[in-house]
């Protein structure tokens, strides 16, 4: 397997494990928090899937997350580092206010990323591996199939809490 290949399969990996933690531990399958997220997750479980893992996939979609935050850190650590990182941060934060959602899965989910991209950037990964690495995780979530992700979801939410 190419080295490349490799990295971002890893990155992908952090990435999907960095905003599913933070998705989670702000509760985003808890309710649709904004406008949009219930019908999403209304939608879902009348296709099959788990309401609670569609809440959290609404959320996804209705406003900047940790997913979009850890995606934007990865392009602001690729720009500038950490201060490329935190800047995004605080445009995910930002468009949490225009969502009306208070934003702190997206936020410091993005803060988080910046720090875990930039540390691994230390030890032969590059930014640009989480940034094609992350696509896929959001694609593991939102784009494989609606059912089967919610229904993971539901299922590390019942873990959670």
């Amino acid at each position: 397997m190419p080295e490349d290949l490799l990295r971002i399969l890893v990155a992908a990996a952090v990435c999907w494990a960095n905003f599913m933690a933070f998705d989670l531990f702000w509760k985003l399958p808890l309710e649709g928090g904004v406008s949009g997220a219930t019908a999403i997750a209304h939608e879902v479980e009348r296709k099959g899937g788990a309401l609670h893992g569609g809440f959290m996939m609404g959320n996804i979609v209705s406003s900047p997350d940790a997913s979009a935050g850890t995606l934007l850190a990865a392009c602001g650590v690729f720009i500038a580092g950490i201060p490329g990182g935190l800047l995004a941060a605080m445009c995910v934060y930002v468009g949490n206010r225009i969502c009306h959602d208070p934003g702190y899965a997206g936020t410091t989910g993005c803060i988080a990323a910046t720090f875990i991209i930039y540390g691994l950037c230390q030890v032969g990964f590059v930014a640009t591996d989480f940034i094609a690495g992350m696509v896929i995780a959001i694609l593991t979530i939102q784009g494989v199939s609606a059912v089967h992700a919610s229904r993971l979801i539901e299922r590390l939410w019942k873990w959670r809490s």
